[in-house]
């Protein structure tokens, strides 16, 4: 693939988005293009994360470890982030990565990513927005679940009350 189709495909990443194009040309050219045959593992499940990779071609099944050995639990295609947090924070895979057919990556390693953003403070900014209206998000939509959470709680006391009473 050509640079230019590799910066095509990264400004289709939401987080790479809005990344100006001498920006998204600086990450291609600095990042590693990797290829992969049919079954070869892209990362383990638990492996140190140094970084996310995006698929440019093929497909990549997402895979978890079961009792009985892995099973898929997605599949992913073009134009897919695989490692966003590892491009902010030293982590752990969360599940194992393996090719479908041939698949292309560019891979960026964190210490990578983080001189992008320390030499443009603009994308620093951005990224924190972003997380943080991401967060802000989670944060609402688990509200009602701990609402919910409380006033069982409070029926479960009410009833262990109940209980108590007729005992004594």
């Amino acid at each position: 693939m050509s640079l230019a189709q590799d910066i095509a495909i990264l400004k289709q990443i939401p987080m790479l988005s809005d990344f100006a194009d001498d920006q998204l040309r600086l990450l291609a050219f600095s990042a590693e293009s990797m290829d992969y045959g049919n079954g070869q593992r892209l990362f383990e499940e638990d492996e140190r994360a140094d970084g996310g990779l995006v698929i440019t071609s093929g497909t990549v099944s997402l895979q978890k470890r079961g009792k009985d050995g892995f099973y898929e639990v997605n599949r992913v295609g073009e134009g897919t982030l695989l490692g966003e947090t590892a491009l902010l924070a030293e982590n752990k895979r969360p599940c194992r990565a393996e090719a479908v057919g041939l698949v292309r990556i560019i891979r960026i390693r964190r210490a990578l990513f983080k001189r992008m953003i320390q030499e443009y403070p603009e994308l620093a900014q951005r990224l924190l927005d972003v997380h943080a209206a991401r967060y802000r998000q989670t944060v609402a939509a688990l509200r009602p679940i701990g609402e919910k959470m409380a006033e069982l709680e409070q029926v479960n006391a009410e009833r262990r009350r109940r209980n108590d009473e007729t005992q004594s």
